[in-house]
């Protein structure tokens, strides 16, 4: 069994060297099969906003444009690609085990770890970007309300804006000082380069106020939206990580109960393991693990505020 599984391995990547596959051309491949080239009619809904691209293929997206914007695009490639050898890697381990059933759920739980740890990663880093953007937008709401001129309080606080939003609001001075006078667009232009709904508001508060300025008052309410959902979701912290250890103590209880099995009765461990009705309930429990963790990540999640 080893010696065809080690087999197998050799002929994959025999195959690989001899079509001359790269990572690049590989994550490329994958996006083409989740997403299929659109028909006429699909560019047509797509320019409308009509059409919702795969939840799938949405996750990608948003992986690839925060990792585009951290400056480590390339790691979106190396995660499909480790991706792609942990979900074969899965695959054999079912078949080294001989139990058939659970190679979908090796192979789907192996396939998820490098996204896994990409998703941690950006999450730490929207934090991050989150924090920074109270306290930049905070700074520079009181200097627009003193000089009602956004330029001047971008440019007057600059200096005291972290990265990743002052690479940002450079952007901005550097396109109101040598590109275009036309402020609104500008503001537009800068709308669009954090993926924050509390952010864009403020910003389309500014495109108002620069035809009324009676509206810069109401620039201090969306900032303080920002410290809102932080307190909301530091308050929520700790109900959410309760329930998250409290689901992997049972999963820890499902598993750890083929071992303790083995000590208790090894007529039954032998049965669960060995026969074909044993495989199945292995198989049939690992695909619930699987679905419920995919679940407890979803929904205790830290929240979000939508317009």
């Amino acid at each position: 069994m080893i010696l065809q599984v080690i087999a197998s391995v050799l002929l994959v990547i025999a195959i690989a060297i001899f079509f001359g596959l790269t990572p690049e051309q590989i994550t490329s491949d994958l996006m083409h099969v989740i997403t299929p080239n659109d028909t006429m009619r699909d560019k047509a809904r797509n320019l409308r906003g009509n059409k919702k691209r795969h939840g799938i293929y949405r996750m990608l997206i948003n992986i690839k444009g925060t990792l585009a914007s951290t400056g480590k695009s390339k790691q979106f490639t190396l995660t499909i690609c480790a991706s792609v050898i942990l979900f074969g890697a899965g695959v054999v381990v079912a078949i080294l085990i001989n139990n058939l059933f659970l190679m979908p759920v090796l192979a789907v739980a192996f396939a998820l770890i490098p996204f896994l740890y990409i998703t941690n990663t950006i999450a730490i880093y929207e934090k991050h970007t989150k924090e920074e953007l109270e306290t930049t937008l905070s700074i520079i709401t009181t200097s627009y309300e003193r000089c009602e001129d956004i330029v001047q309080a971008v440019r007057e606080n600059i200096k005291y804006i972290k990265p990743p939003l002052r690479e940002v609001f450079l952007e901005f001075d550097g396109e109101t000082a040598g590109v275009t006078s036309n402020i609104k667009r500008a503001l537009f232009n800068l709308r669009e380069k954090v993926d924050n709904d509390i952010f864009r508001e403020w910003v389309d508060t500014l495109i108002l106020c620069q035809d009324d300025r009676t509206l810069t008052d109401t620039l201090e309410p969306v900032v303080q939206k920002l410290a809102d959902v932080r307190l909301v979701n530091s308050e929520l912290k700790t109900m959410l990580t309760s329930a998250r250890n409290e689901y992997l103590v049972m999963v820890a209880l499902v598993l750890g109960n083929v071992p303790l099995l083995y000590l208790l009765n090894k007529d039954w461990f032998h049965t669960l393991i060995f026969t074909i009705p044993g495989k199945i309930v292995c198989g049939f429990c690992g695909i619930v693990i699987l679905v419920t963790a995919l679940f407890m990540k979803k929904f205790t999640k830290p929240i979000e505020y939508k317009r």
